[in-house]
């Protein structure tokens, strides 16, 4: 079903990996040119990052993974094009959940 854990962290996990790399970006432009989005991108990556962390708590509880998992599921969220990868895990753990059992005729 489409409104599962899974599928709620594979929502927001690209859209918190991209603005962690455009953070990380205008960090760079602010000390080097007179360019300064960081305020806003921080606030917003900010939000991103908390709506994150409490989907995957709920995904952690919801799928009853181990702790390993769920620890690398948050993991991915510090490292700079993390949640790209985790959108994909998510999306193969997503479809594998979804596959319907063969029936024997």
């Amino acid at each position: 079903m489409k409104n599962s854990a899974v599928h709620r962290l594979r929502l927001v996990s690209m859209p918190e990996g991209l603005s962690f790399v455009l953070l990380l970006v205008c960090t760079v432009l602010k000390y080097t040119t007179s360019f300064n989005a960081v305020p806003v991108l921080g606030m917003l990556h900010g939000i991103l990052f908390i709506f994150y962390v409490v989907f995957a708590l709920w995904a952690w509880y919801a799928q009853r993974w181990s702790f390993g998992h769920a620890a690398w599921v948050l993991v991915l969220s510090v490292i700079p094009g993390g949640g790209f990868y985790a959108e994909r895990l998510m999306a193969r753990e997503e479809r594998e959940g979804f596959e319907t059992p063969a029936v024997a005729v």
